[in-house]
Formats: structure tokens, sequence, C-alpha cells
């Protein structure tokens, strides 16, 4: 095995991703510090300002969390040469658990069930209380955080160790572990969407909205791992990768592109068709004023261009390509979880604030100077697993 994958052709140089490493670190850092300026200034604008991006970088991770865990569970040889890339971005995922204090510290600006007395003249909510109530939600947060420290250190953990034990056994014991991780997965990132975003309108209901962020969560992964599987080749950090491997995460990006979609207009058409009051007023209050504009472009932003662009067998043969609809997607991503949180507290209409920014920079740069730091201290391909001489040697046609 380590005659088929020379060092050159898998380097970590940690040299070449200080600088990388340095603008992501002081990214955060000055948007860390300009959210707790902006926290004093406006509370309420920042917690929903906060709450976006921790979403949308958590879903990133959760995503990788989902990729391995499906690779290992489907025993799937051609993914083994760019598995580290969502091994590492996986690994990110216990470090949530901090940056998940802030959106505790507003749960009183964002969830409207947290108000005693809110609730005590809310039919609805005191029904909901034996679920809505502060201590079950951070116990379940609790919950969340440690389903996935385990699973993400457990994978990880066993991933880098091979490495130098190369013992094929090992892909056997997570293959066999990857079945109930899956479960444990599909009910957590489940529970916790409806926590997180759901309950910002207790009173909206939708029994598909835990697959609904699902889908979107798996979409962006996939962009997510094919860009940076590109930066690392187009680095020359990594030369083994071939362009099969990208092209089928466009197939991948494709499938998923039709799942939203499908998912997406089984619960507004359901939602339409049934016209109840309390389900009707999340989609009322997003096709109002300029929110109106961001539904349509989500609808053709998030499946119609992808859609067109990636059924075609030309545009998965073209990196540039890819990369770009990579690039959409994961802009379409964050724009699902603005469109998801924001009209709770901007009814009026699409309001973007300088508080979006700067929490954007904080979590973001928390989060991808964390993925590179990890990224540059490990070996980039998983050399002791014994399927990689079939990934390295993947070839398809079509």
């Amino acid at each position: 095995m380590s005659t088929l994958v020379q060092h050159d052709q898998i380097k970590a140089a940690p040299g070449a991703f200080r600088s990388v490493l340095t603008g992501f670190g002081a990214a955060g850092l000055l948007g860390a510090v300009a959210a707790v300026f902006g926290w004093f200034r406006d509370s309420e604008q920042l917690a929903f300002s906060y709450l976006v991006p921790f979403l949308f970088f958590l879903s990133l991770g959760l995503s990788a969390l989902f990729f391995v865990l499906l690779q290992h569970l489907t025993r799937a040889g051609w993914s083994v040469a760019l598995r580290r890339i969502p091994e590492v971005m996986m690994s990110v995922v216990p470090f949530f658990a901090l940056l998940f204090i802030p959106v505790f510290l507003g749960r009183h600006e964002l969830y409207h069930w947290t108000h005693d007395d809110a609730v005590a003249h809310d039919e609805l909510l005191r029904h909901k209380e034996p679920y809505l109530n502060v201590t079950f939600f951070l116990i379940r947060a609790a919950a969340y955080f440690l389903v996935w420290t385990l699973l993400t250190r457990y994978f990880y953990g066993r991933s880098v160790r091979q490495d130098s034990t190369r013992d094929p056994h090992t892909t056997v014991v997570m293959q066999r572990r990857a079945a109930p991780g899956m479960i444990l997965f599909a009910i957590t990132l489940s529970f916790s969407s409806v926590d997180w975003i759901m309950s910002l309108d207790p009173h909206w209901y939708s029994t598909i909205f835990g697959v609904y962020i699902f889908s979107g969560t798996a979409l962006a992964g996939f962009a997510a791992f094919l860009l940076a599987g590109m930066l690392l080749s187009r680095g020359n950090h990594v030369t083994v990768f071939r362009h099969d491997h990208f092209r089928d995460l466009g197939r991948l990006m494709f499938a998923f592109t039709v799942f939203w979609a499908y998912i997406a207009f089984s619960q507004f058409f359901l939602i339409w068709y049934g016209n109840i009051p309390e389900e009707t007023l999340f989609y009322l209050h997003r096709l109002e004023g300029s929110w109106k504009t961001a539904t349509l472009l989500l609808a053709v932003g998030h499946f119609a261009i992808p859609f067109v662009v990636l059924m075609a067998r030309w545009s998965k043969k073209q990196k540039g390509v890819l990369a770009a609809m990579a690039v959409w997607v994961l802009l379409m991503h964050y724009l699902d979880m603005y469109w998801l949180v924001m009209p709770v507290l901007h009814h009026e209409g699409v309001r973007v604030h300088w508080m979006d920014v700067v929490c954007f920079l904080a979590v973001g740069g928390i989060f991808l100077a964390l993925f590179v730091r990890k990224l540059a201290s490990r070996s980039l391909v998983p050399v002791g697993d014994p399927r990689l001489p079939e990934s390295l040697n993947l070839h398809n046609d079509y």
C-alpha cells in the first residue's frame, strides 16, 4: 500500500496553509469582536444574524458526517481517495457546542415560546410546553452535540489511526458501526432542525421539515467537498484525485438538487392544498414584500439552474462548470437558511444588516480556520484504507 501513494502526492504542508489559516483566523476574530459590539447595539438583530451562519456552517459539518457514514454503510470504494476532506470537516462539528452558546444566550430574542407571559396567554404554546421549554431545549441540544461528537471522533479517529496501522479490519468495524450511526444522525438532525429553526415560529409545523433540512444539507456538503478537492488539486497538495471523483460528486449534486426540489414542493403543495391557517402563515410571510422575490430566487436558483446545468453530461466533465455550480449551490444554501430564519424578524421584507456580515465572518472564519488547521496536520488521503487502490483507479465513461 505504501508504494501506491507517495508522500509528495498527498503531502500536508503546514507552511502552504499558513497564510490561509491566518486569514481565516483573523476574519473570525474580527467578526467575533464586531458581533459582541453588535450585541449591545441590538441584541435581537444580532441573535438572528448569528443563527443563520451558525446553521449554515454547522450543516456543512453535518453533511460531512452523513457522507462518511454513507460511504462506510454502502462499502463504497470510489470515494476513498477524497474521503479525508469530509472526515476533517466533520471533525470540526464538536466545536459548534461552544458556538451554540450565543444561540442559547439569545434564546429570548429568537424563540417566542421562551417567554412565560407569551405561553400563559397562548393555548397552543401551553399545549407544547412539555417539549418547548428552556430546560428540555438545552438538554436536547446537549444530546445532539454529544451524539455528533461521539460519531465524528470515532470515525475520524479510526480512519487516522488506520493510516499508521494499515489494518483492514478497521474498515470492517467502521462499516458495521455506520448503520446505527446513520440512524442516530437522522434522528438528531431532524429534531435539531425542529428545535432551532421550526420553533422560531412555534405555531407552524411541517411533518417533513427534517427531510427538507437534510436534503439541502447533503447537497451543500457535496458542493463543499468538490470545491475543497479541486482547491487541493490545484495547489498540488493532492495529486491523486481524478476528475472522475469530481464528476461523481457532480452527479450527487444533481441527484440531491432534484431531491431538495421534490421535498420543498411537497411541503409547499400539501400546505397550500390543506389551507390550514397555522400552516399557511409560514409561506404567507415569505410571499410578502421583497420576501416574494427571495422565494422565487430560491426556487429558480436552488433547483432550476443547477438542474439544467448539471443534467447535461458535458457539464460534469468540465472542472470550471462543476466549480461554478458548487459555489452557486453553496450560495443558494445560505439563502435557504436566511429565508428560513429572517422572515421571523423582518416580516416586511429582506433587510440585509451589517451584523449579518460580521456574524458570517465570525462563524465562517472560525469554522474554516479549524478545518484548514486540521487538514494540514494529517495525511490528505486515507492511505491505510484497503479500498484505496480501487478509488485511485476510478474510471467511468458515462
